[in-house]
């Protein structure tokens, strides 16, 4: 368990009864399903956990540790030069210089009282509302693509054609076996009471845990990946299975199921975040841009038919009743195809929308020191200035720009 640093990492303690079954699959099956001891590591193809059964999380004694418990907590939620204001909603950035280079230190935002409020930095504004929300204030502050900022009525102020494209995310689609008996999160999560009594009083049990147990990382045959790799190198995957006691996405009325979801981790498609109009409270146009590319449904239709292998394993012989949606190996790509375009789903691990490119480069949003480009004074620190969504969840990288950020800014001054 990870306790020493600011966020835990740690081992969920409540088992499950498909643990020793997900092991023996990755023995009788080997090759794409070898044994992963550690994901981590930087080999993260296979099935792997930290140990048997478990997944490696971000929780600590059964509740989740994140960036609000790790870097508000207490000690620092205390600090005279820390002001959290909540319930509050940013509007836009403003300029406050009218040289030919801008500079925006003023933050207009509203909060519960509906009323419009400004602060003014005295040295930077540093943005981050995220992949979704910080290409959403900065179009509205008139910083963006000139053309597409007329069409919608609000004013341009500075030309950068990037903000906002580029959005990556990883598409998943849940797929469920019927199972026999009725040990898993299905049956507790329609009758809550006792687990979440015992959470409440000693945090442990099914509710200190996640809804996966075991995560897979998988590379498609050499033959299928296109001259430049989606990819970050032969030892990262294309796609992604994890393995659930139960169904995630949703509560079925009835049954009890395993889930193994598959994942395009590297995908070639992107979206895109606009304006719907020039009121900066209004929600932005997502374009998730899901599988838009032959590429991400190849990957995404492998991906399936692994899962499905997977649930073939001999050891699931008594547990496993059948697949859900009647899906076999030899299914047709066209059925696939159509049956992904009806259960598809974001993992919500956006990124892109304000990448991250060469300084002085005619693309891009940011500088490497995470400066918005031909503007002074305000500096992205989120998931959109990653330029490719990474082959793993982003919650590791994201922390890690942020780290590097807070110390890029304590540098420049």
């Amino acid at each position: 368990m990870g306790l020493m640093a600011s966020l835990a990492l740690a081992l969920p303690s409540d088992p499950v009864p498909i643990g020793p079954l997900v092991i023996n699959a990755t023995q009788e099956l080997g090759g794409e399903f070898a044994f992963n001891i550690d994901f981590n590591s930087g080999k993260p193809l296979g099935v792997g956990m930290s140990k048997p059964s478990w997944v490696q999380t971000t929780i600590l004694r059964g509740q989740r540790s994140s960036s609000s418990t790790a870097y508000l907590a207490p000690q620092f939620i205390k600090r005279p030069n820390l002001i959290v204001l909540v319930n509050t909603q940013v509007s836009r950035l403003l300029r406050t210089s009218k040289e030919a280079l801008p500079t925006f230190l003023s933050v207009e935002f509203r909060g519960s009282d509906g009323v419009l409020k400004q602060l003014k930095a005295k040295k930077e504004v540093i943005l981050s509302a995220g992949a979704i929300g910080t290409p959403h204030i900065l179009l509205n502050s008139g910083v963006g693509s000139f053309p597409v900022l007329k069409a919608v009525g609000v004013t341009p102020l500075v030309d950068l054609p990037d903000v906002g494209i580029n959005l990556s995310d990883h598409p998943a689609v849940g797929n469920l076996w019927l199972v026999k008996g009725n040990n898993t999160y299905d049956t507790i999560r329609r009758n809550p009471a006792s687990a979440l009594a015992q959470w409440q009083a000693s945090r442990s049990g099914p509710y200190s845990n996640l809804v996966l147990n075991h995560i897979g990382f998988v590379r498609v045959p050499q033959a299928f990946v296109p001259s430049h790799d989606t990819a970050a190198g032969p030892d990262s995957p294309h796609f992604e299975i994890t393995v659930s006691n139960g169904v995630p996405f949703f509560l079925p009325p009835q049954g009890n199921f395993l889930t193994l979801t598959a994942i395009v981790v590297s995908p070639l498609s992107r979206g895109s975040i606009t304006l719907q109009s020039n009121n900066p409270f209004d929600a932005p146009l997502i374009d998730p841009g899901l599988l838009k590319t032959d590429f991400d449904k190849l990957i995404m239709r492998e991906a399936i038919r692994s899962a499905i292998k997977f649930a073939s394993a001999p050891v699931w012989n008594n547990y496993v009743v059948g697949q859900a949606s009647g899906l076999s190996i030899n299914e047709t790509d066209a059925a696939l195809d159509a049956y992904v375009s009806a259960n598809a789903v974001t993992m919500f691990h956006a990124v892109g929308t304000a990448s991250m490119s060469k300084k002085g480069a005619p693309n891009g949003v940011v500088d490497p020191d995470l400066r918005l480009k031909r503007v002074n004074g305000v500096r992205v620190v989120d998931a959109s200035v990653l330029p490719y969504v990474p082959s793993a969840h982003t919650v590791a990288a994201v922390y890690a720009v942020a780290e590097r950020a807070a110390d890029i800014i304590k540098s420049s001054y």
